[in-house]
Formats: C-alpha cells, sequence, structure tokens
C-alpha cells in the first residue's frame, strides 16, 4: 500500500490560513459578516424561533432582560446574550417548546431627559409644549430611534422570537399596569399619602430607595450653638451644640433630640431653644434613636428634611417644616434665603452663623451623599405627597416560597442576598413627576373641592377614565368634573410584571401564558436582584400566586483589560459592536462565555484601546477558522458523500483511533449537554474547545490522513478502512457542530449545511441534540491514547532539541515495562511513525533496551515510558552539546538568583504570598530543566 507523504497541516498550520484552495460548498475563507446575515435572515424568514403553544415539547421559555428604548449596544448585553442563547439554544435542540421573548423598556427618565433637552434647545419650556404634544414627541423619537437596540441585539444572532417582541408601553402591558395597579389598591397595598422620599431636583421627581447611589465625599461638619430659653435659673449664655453637613437645613429645625439615658442633658428635656437666624423657639425631647457618644450628643431635627427625623418627628408629634422648594431653591419659610440654590444657601447660612456668632467650629468630614442614578446629583429628602406599595405582605409571599426553594439560585450564594432584602424591605415609591411613562390610574373628582386640587380632593382608582367617571357620578352625584393623576409609575413598575404580562396577563385564557407561564430561567446580572428580581417574584406571587421563574442564574461583570468595572462614567468601555465588526458576532459570544470560570463569576476581556482588538476574542476568531478549515478538509476527502450514502458505522471495522475518537465524542457529548443543563457554560465551552482544537484537529484528522490519501488501486481492505474513517469523520464533525451550536450558532450552521448538504430550510437551530451512545465509551483507550500522545509530543520536542529539520527521518525507541501501554503503542506503531517522522520505530522493554548496541542519543521519560532519539550521524554533537550547556549556564544562574531571593527573610516575610508562590515556582521548574539538560549532556558523553 503506497502512502502519500504526510503534512502536519492540522497540528502546524497557522488558523488564520485554509487548509486548501478550494473546498466544495465552501470557500477558502471564512466570512463571519455575511454568514451571520444570512443566516439570521434565514432563521427569522423560516419562523425557526417562532413556538406555537400547541407543539409537542415540554416547555421552555425565557423573557429576556428587556433594554431601555434608548441604549445602545455595550457589553454587558452582549455577555448576557451570549448566556441566555446558549441557553435556550441547547433546552431547543432537547426538542423542549422553546419560547425566548424579546422586548423593550419605555426608559421613563432617560426618554424624558432626551426630550427635555430638545426641547430647551428650542427655547421652549415643558409647560410652553404641554403635555399631549410632548407625548407626541417622544412616540415620534420611539419610532425613529428606539428600534437601534433590537437590531443590535440581532446582530448577535439571538434566538428570540421577534414577532412576539413587546415594549412596556404598547397597548396590552399598558393594560396590564393598569389592572395591577387597580388590584394592589383594592387591597390595601398601595397607597398615597404624604411621607418623606428622595427627590431629584435635577429630573424634578421622586426616586425609589434603589435609584439612590451612595457616593463618599468629602464635605465638612459645621457645629452650631442653639440657646437655651432662659428658664429654670439657667445662665442666659446657656446653649446646646449640634452638628450638620447640611447647614441650610437648620432653616426648617423643629426640635433638639438628646439619649434620654444622658444625664448631662436630661435635666434640659422639656425646656426650648431659640432657632438662630429665625428665632423660632424649638423643645428639647428625648428619643433613643440618639448616640450619646456620638459629636454632643445632640441632634438637630428637621423632620421635613431627613429620613431618621422624620421618624422622630412622628414619635414626638412635631410640626414638618420644608424650607425648599423640589428645584432645590429655598422657600418662603427659609426667610432672607429664600430663592438661593441650596448650595448657595448653605454657604450664605454658614456666613450668618459666624457673622452672628452662634458659629463653634468646621472640621473636615468625610461621608456617605445620596446622589440621584439617573440625575447625577444628591438627592433631597422631601415631604411629597406620593403613590406607595406596601412591600411587606408581598415580600412575605416571597420568603415561604424561598423555603421551598423557589426561586433557585445559581450560584446559591445569591439566595441569601435575595432572603436577606426581602426580609428587611420598605415600602415602595411609585409615582414619578414625569410625563412619559405609564400615567397613573387614578382621578381626582376635583368638582369636589371647589374645581381645585387639593390634599382634601377626593380620588378613584379605575382602569380607565370612563371607569372613573362612572364611578364618581355613583359616589358624587351626576354632575362631576374628574381630573387624571398628573404623574407616571415608576418604570420598574411595569417591568416587574414583565414575566406574565408578556404572556397575556391578565388574560387567564391567553394560549401563551397557560403553556410558557412560570417561565423557566431568567439570567440577569447581579446589580439588579433588588431593582427587579425581587420586584417580578412579589409582583408574580401577588397576582398569579406563583414566582415568575423556575431559576435564577446570575452571571458576573465583564471588567475592562484592568478588571475595573465598566461604566460611562469613567469611559472604559469597550463597544462590542466594534469586536463583531472585526472578529465576527460568535468569535465575541464564544470569548464572553468561554471566560467564565464559574457561575456568577467577574470576566476579564482584554483589549487594546489604541489599535481595537482583542486578544482573547482573536483567540476564538482563530477557534472558528480552525474549525472552518477542518470542515473544509472534510468535505474534500468525503467527496460528495452524505451521511445518509456512507451508510451506519460497522464497529468491526473501527482501527484503535477511531474507536478513541468515538469515546470521545461521547463523553463530549454527556459532559457538554450536563454542563449545558445546569449553567457551566464556560466549562462547556472550554471543554468543546479541547474536543475540537486538540483530540479531534490536531489528533484524529492527522491519524486518519493516511488513509484517506492512498495512492494506487485500492484493495478491498483498504477502501472499507477508507469508507470508516469518512463514516467516523462524519459522524464527529456533525455532532461536534451540533453540540457547539449554541455558543457559534452561524458558524455552525453554515458548517452543518455544507456538510450535511442539507437544504437550506432544514435548520441545524432545530435538530435534535445528537444521540449519546454510551457503547463507545471506553476509558482504559483513553487512558492509552493519552500516553501514546505524549509519546508523540515527546519525541516531537526531542526533535527539536537535536535541531533535526522537519523532513529528515530518525529511528525512536519507545520503551516502557507496562504491558497495557506497550500493546497501545505496538497498535499505533503506524500512526506514531508517521507522526514522529520515523524511519524506523521500537517499542521495547527495559531489558530489550538495554541489550541494544549503546549509541548516542536524546532522551525524555513519561510517566512509564522512554522515549530514546539516537542522533549519532544526525546532528553535530559538538553544536547540540554547546547549546545544552548555554540551557545549563542560562537555568543554573535562575536558580542561584531565584533560591538567593527566597533565602532573605524579608523577602519571605514581606512579600505578597502569590509572588513568593510564583518564585519558588519558576526554582522548581529552573532545576527541573537544569537536571534535563545535565542528563541529556550525560547520554552525548
Amino acid at each position: 500500500m503506497a502512502v502519500k507523504p504526510l503534512d502536519l497541516g492540522v497540528t502546524e498550520l497557522s488558523a488564520n490560513e485554509g487548509f486548501f484552495e478550494a473546498a466544495d460548498g465552501l470557500p477558502k475563507t471564512f466570512d463571519p459578516a455575511g454568514t451571520e446575515i444570512r443566516w439570521q435572515r434565514a432563521w427569522e424568514e423560516n419562523g425557526a424561533f417562532h413556538p406555537d403553544p400547541k407543539a409537542l415539547g415540554e416547555p421552555f421559555s425565557v423573557v429576556i432582560p428587556p433594554p431601555n428604548v434608548t441604549g445602545s449596544l455595550h457589553m454587558g448585553h452582549a455577555f448576557n446574550t451570549a448566556l441566555i442563547d446558549t441557553i435556550v439554544r441547547f433546552q431547543r435542540m432537547q426538542g423542549k417548546n422553546v419560547l425566548c421573548l424579546p422586548g423593550t423598556d419605555h426608559a421613563s427618565i432617560a426618554v424624558q431627559t432626551i426630550l427635555e433637552k430638545q426641547v430647551k434647545d428650542e427655547g421652549m419650556s415643558l409647560a410652553q409644549l404641554g403635555r399631549e404634544a410632548f407625548l407626541e414627541r417622544a412616540w415620534e423619537w420611539k419610532g425613529a430611534s428606539g428600534g437601534r437596540i433590537a437590531d443590535q441585539l440581532r446582530r448577535l444572532g439571538y434566538s428570540v422570537d421577534w414577532q412576539r417582541q413587546r415594549f412596556t408601553l404598547d397597548e396590552g402591558l399598558s393594560a396590564a399596569v393598569s389592572e395591577a395597579f387597580v388590584r394592589l389598591h383594592k387591597q390595601g397595598l398601595i397607597y398615597r399619602g404624604e411621607y418623606l422620599v428622595n427627590w431629584c431636583p435635577a429630573s424634578g421627581s421622586a426616586v425609589s430607595d434603589l435609584e439612590v447611589e451612595m457616593k463618599e465625599v468629602d464635605g465638612f461638619l459645621w457645629h452650631f450653638r442653639y440657646p437655651i430659653t432662659t428658664s429654670l435659673g439657667l445662665e442666659k449664655s446657656a446653649f446646646l451644640e449640634v452638628a450638620t453637613t447640611r447647614p441650610e437645613t437648620m432653616l426648617g429645625d423643629v426640635a433638639v433630640a438628646v439619649n434620654p439615658e444622658d444625664q448631662r442633658y436630661s435635666h434640659l428635656v422639656g425646656q426650648t431653644l431659640t432657632l438662630p437666624l429665625v428665632g423660632r423657639e424649638i423643645p428639647i425631647v428625648a428619643d433613643e434613636h440618639v448616640d450619646q457618644d456620638f459629636g454632643t450628643g445632640c441632634v438637630k431635627v428637621t423632620p421635613a428634611h431627613d429620613p431618621n427625623d422624620f421618624a422622630i418627628g412622628q414619635r414626638h408629634d412635631l410640626p414638618q417644616i420644608t424650607v425648599m422648594n423640589k428645584d432645590g431653591s429655598m422657600n418662603n419659610h427659609a426667610g432672607r434665603f429664600e430663592g438661593l440654590d441650596r448650595f448657595d444657601a448653605r454657604k450664605a447660612v454658614v456666613k450668618a452663623l459666624e457673622e452672628e456668632g452662634f458659629l463653634v467650629k468646621v472640621e473636615p468630614y468625610r461621608h456617605s451623599v445620596p446622589f440621584s442614578d439617573r440625575g447625577k446629583v444628591p438627592v433631597e429628602p422631601l415631604l411629597s405627597t406620593q403613590w406607595f406599595v406596601h412591600m411587606e405582605p408581598m415580600a412575605a409571599r416571597c420568603r415561604a416560597h424561598l423555603a421551598k426553594g423557589e426561586p433557585a439560585f445559581v450560584p446559591d450564594r445569591w439566595e441569601k442576598v435575595y432572603r436577606d432584602w426581602l426580609t428587611d424591605i420598605r415600602d415602595w415609591c411609585i409615582s414619578r413627576q414625569l410625563w412619559w411613562g405609564h400615567r397613573i390610574p387614578a382621578w381626582f373628582v376635583v368638582s369636589e373641592t371647589g374645581g381645585t386640587l387639593t390634599d382634601a380632593t377626593p380620588y378613584i382608582v379605575a382602569r380607565s377614565e370612563d371607569e372613573a367617571l362612572i364611578q364618581a357620578r355613583d359616589q358624587f352625584g351626576d354632575f362631576v368634573t374628574i381630573q387624571q393623576d398628573e404623574d407616571v409609575l415608576d418604570t420598574w413598575f411595569s417591568s416587574g410584571l414583565w414575566p406574565f404580562s408578556t404572556l397575556g396577563w391578565p388574560d387567564e385564557t391567553h394560549s401563551d401564558l397557560n403553556c410558557w407561564y412560570p417561565t423557566s430561567t431568567l439570567v440577569t446580572g447581579f446589580d439588579i436582584i433588588f431593582f427587579w428580581v425581587a420586584r417580578m417574584t412579589m409582583l408574580a406571587g401577588a397576582f398569579t400566586g406563583r414566582m415568575p421563574f423556575s431559576d435564577v442564574y446570575i452571571h458576573g461583570l465583564v471588567r475592562d483589560e484592568q478588571n475595573r468595572k465598566m461604566s460611562k462614567s469613567a469611559g472604559n468601555g469597550i463597544d462590542p459592536l466594534l469586536l463583531i465588526d472585526r472578529y465576527g458576532t460568535d468569535a465575541l459570544r464564544f470569548a464572553l462565555v468561554r471566560e467564565v470560570a464559574g457561575a456568577g463569576q467577574d470576566i476579564r476581556l482584554d483589549f487594546d484601546r489604541e489599535k481595537g482588538t482583542s486578544a482573547t476574542v482573536e483567540a476564538s476568531r482563530n477557534f472558528a477558522n480552525k474549525l472552518w478549515n477542518a470542515t473544509r478538509f472534510a468535505l474534500i476527502n468525503l467527496d460528495d458523500s452524505t451521511s445518509g450514502s456512507l451508510g451506519e458505522i460497522n464497529c468491526s471495522s473501527l482501527q484503535s483511533a477511531d474507536r478513541w475518537i468515538l469515546s470521545r465524542l461521547s463523553r463530549v457529548n454527556r459532559e457538554t449537554a450536563e454542563r449545558y443543563e445546569t449553567y457551566e457554560l464556560g466549562e462547556a465551552a472550554k471543554g468543546l474547545y479541547e474536543f475540537a482544537w486538540n483530540d479531534f484537529c490536531d489528533w484524529y484528522l492527522e491519524l486518519i490522513k493516511r488513509r484517506l490519501n492512498v495512492e494506487g488501486v485500492l484493495t478491498e481492505e483498504e477502501l472499507l478502512d477508507q469508507k470508516t474513517a469518512r463514516q467516523v469523520l462524519m459522524k464527529v464533525l456533525s455532532e461536534l457542530l451540533m453540540m457547539l451550536h449554541p455558543l457559534m450558532p452561524h458558524l455552525t450552521e453554515e458548517l452543518w449545511h455544507g456538510l450535511t448538504r442539507s437544504p437550506e430550510k432544514e435548520l441545524l437551530a432545530l435538530q435534535t441534540w445528537p444521540l449519546l451512545e454510551e457503547g463507545y465509551l471506553d476509558d482504559e483507550l483513553e487512558a492509552s491514547f493519552s500516553e501514546v500522545f505524549a509519546s508523540i509530543r515527546l519525541a516531537r520536542n526531542l526533535r527539536a532539541v537535536a535541531g533535526l529539520k522537519p523532513s529528515q527521518d530518525v529511528p525512536v525507541r519507545l520503551i516502557t515495562g507496562k504491558k497495557t501501554l506497550a500493546i497501545t503503542l505496538q497498535n499505533a506503531k503506524t500512526d506514531i511513525q508517521v507522526l514522529t517522522r520515523a524511519n524506523d520505530l521500537e517499542v521495547l522493554t527495559p531489558a530489550e533496551a538495554s541489550s541494544k548496541p549503546v549509541v548516542k542519543a536524546l532522551a525524555g521519560i513519561i510517566g512509564e515510558l522512554e522515549v530514546l532519539l539516537p542522533i549519532e550521524g544526525l546532528v553535530d554533537l559538538d553544536a547540540l552539546r554547546a547549546r545544552l550547556e548555554k540551557d545549563l549556564g542560562k537555568a543554573s544562574k535562575e536558580i542561584d538568583s531565584l533560591s538567593n531571593r527566597l533565602a532573605n527573610k524579608n523577602f519571605a516575610k514581606k512579600a505578597p504570598s502569590d509572588v513568593v508562590a510564583d518564585c519558588r515556582k519558576n526554582l522548581a521548574e529552573a532545576e527541573i530543566q537544569a537536571d534535563l539538560a545535565r542528563k541529556r549532556l550525560a547520554a552525548l558523553e
């Protein structure tokens, strides 16, 4: 049998180069952009991801976290999309009836900010424009720009049902929001009242606690004297000293509080003070909230401007005096400071107190200040009449479900975070002073208060104005006038209904709701467990009695090349579209998922900002090229064969290499399915990469080249062996592409079609997961082949040490006392000989080897195997000795340097533990290299 000289192309070939100049069905090089567009169009045109609720198969559903309609694709979107799509594509291949539902959020504050700026640039105010005209503009803006984020998500190959795409302000979801509000109000879980809220002067709206970001700032602590009103024989100069970081609020002080156990002030409780600058007489009260060990132990009480003071005021029935307007300026209660901005007023108040002799001292003070997440300015606690949701009853229901494991968190450490938040929860302020959003479905019966809206005006909560008017007439008579509340609901209210409102709720008979609710998995970042996850569970529990999803997969953040959190303010974001244009969508998706070291862990993405390149994503692009080239190799060697024409594999015709790769295929199939199922997505990607690159491309394709490229007239035995190699090649590659499909959908769809020659409408995306054939599993064979490959690698390394040219043939001796290994090596003798370019290969026992004539040779040992490379007469031994002596000298110098460093007690004590560990590791490696060089020099004597 004549064999063509073997080309080591698969192992040695750069991943950026092709195997051949042409291959049937596939061009020489992979064009990601063209491939992606073609298959995205094919998937949509064929309705691949538009499921029928009546179809067979276990339902599996995911509703994607709706990105803001104002948004553009960022790396967090790309990461979340890659994870979700991997999960749903795998579940679809499991034969389940999968719905992945997309949509966008109306983003009240963000859209309002954009449009307010436009109106301001035109020289108008919102009042001049009017609400209706503003909303017309908002919908026009949404129509023109709101689809950008959806189009960008399409580029990621998202296998969502675009025909079911939802928008939180669409007609159906708006009706669901009104229904939810009405029901909660009827149950007493929504109420209206004047309470202290977080007020954002920049956006002119209340914000919830979760929309407040605490920032450490360098400020001051001002100390003032509050004179005690003369009584009980006290000196006229007697005073209490208080301290504050917000002097402007002292204008609204209504008391000073001390701890009832504080003996310094117990005799003063019940007396009064004169408020500086204002002249108001205010009481001294005793309250356990006061920390007597902090500062002077005296606390100024401003119920209208501080949440703790508000609580003290409630306990002592103190008045509430608001000294600020909602734009952050001082109001008429501020006296001479009226009209000043709050920060200007701060300076003016301090100056006045100093001039009038009330300022004691000023101390630098670093403290936490609440900032509006949207307005980016310090929030102002203000008294305001708002709508609230009473959270505790809903939280209690969620805690009960959680005790039963509903939902299950992956990783489970986030369960405690979720539980803790449900255990210590405050009522939720849901009204926002904006125009863009779900207008609160409440109507004030203004005819009952003289046609104007006052705190005493009664209101009606209803699903529509017509319904509200009917209720108002029933309660107040036929001649009523109603006026809808001007405020809109917090965006997170509608987002909290997302898992079931998008499926047709409140229509309990809706086929989508009955099929796919509760949803299967929620995939989201840890940073919105409170904003979104908990609110979805609470609202779902209230309206459906069930948790909205079975599993919550919490992923980490994508950090930049310096391991920093990406943010707009830091300006360190990485544009995923830039990387997609350079490397392709699948390369980015695979890179992001492969970087996940464990569920919930952050990942780091390297990025060269000057060049716009990423080595990590480039490596994944090279992997895509490797698969492309391997498929082209297969197509050329399969001729026009298909899996059908090749027929079933005859196990009796399998060579050991075939049995090995089929065993590995079955093992990887089982491991990958388990990893996809249990959200070990990073591990699945790594396992498939290793199998595809190492086992399949680097080894199996090399091993079968001699069987596929036989010259001359083939014998019947050779024909059968060639057919077997083709059958196995077809099976392994096609199933590998199927297993990789959830991670790299465009590439695998293209390659699978080229390999199987399936019509375009027969999509890989809709194929079932390859059958696990456990009969092929062979642990012993896999272990033996690992040793075979180790011997080949060692022989190749020895060739490199000897400086042999690739074309030079050389004898190789494999020496082992292990019988099973010797048999495996003997069976693979032809393959080893070809892959090591050995003109003679001997498998010997130690006794047989010792009886051979002594020759100059290089040797290496792995486990129970010694590889001997006789080189006498093939290389310049003097030059080889010189090179080995140079290597020994370099290793010895490294050993001396590292040993001295570790011997230094200061280094061992003071250096970071990881630095010391690396030093020890490098020393051990240097000692191994030195010992290896000595042994090789000795072998040349």
